[in-house]
């Protein structure tokens, strides 16, 4: 699988942004999609995922009421909503694909990832 992450970009605290990852290569359905995102100095961190058929998602208690992810298995598309953004949420954001994960939380349960796109958030 290819992943493709792009919609990054600089934002003032309080704004919103919407991130969006395309696959291509294997069956996208097939796949649990997460996002996750690292900051200079920090360690790579899990943000939200979703299951193949988008109805269970999981986030990550400091995201939890201001991000939304969802995923468009027609357009091969996973999608982050970002709102009420803050400086603490500024960093390089990474799309990953998984199949049978031992934890979803941990980005070495993954089989790919993508470029990243980077997120910048202003005070």
């Amino acid at each position: 699988v290819q992943l493709q992450a792009s919609g990054g970009g600089l934002v003032q605290a309080g704004g919103s942004l919407r991130l969006s990852c395309v696959a291509s290569g294997r069956t996208f359905s097939d796949y649990f999609m997460g996002w996750f995102r690292q900051a200079p100095g920090k360690e790579r961190e899990f943000v939200a995922g979703i299951m193949w058929s988008g109805v269970s998602t999981y986030y990550a208690d400091s995201v939890k009421g201001r991000f939304t992810i969802s995923r468009d298995n027609a357009k091969n598309t996973v999608y982050l909503q970002m709102n009420s953004l803050k400086p603490e949420d500024t960093a390089v954001y990474y799309c990953q694909a998984g199949r049978g994960l031992r934890a979803y939380y941990l980005p070495s349960s993954y089989d790919y990832w993508g470029q990243g796109t980077l997120v910048t958030v202003s005070s």
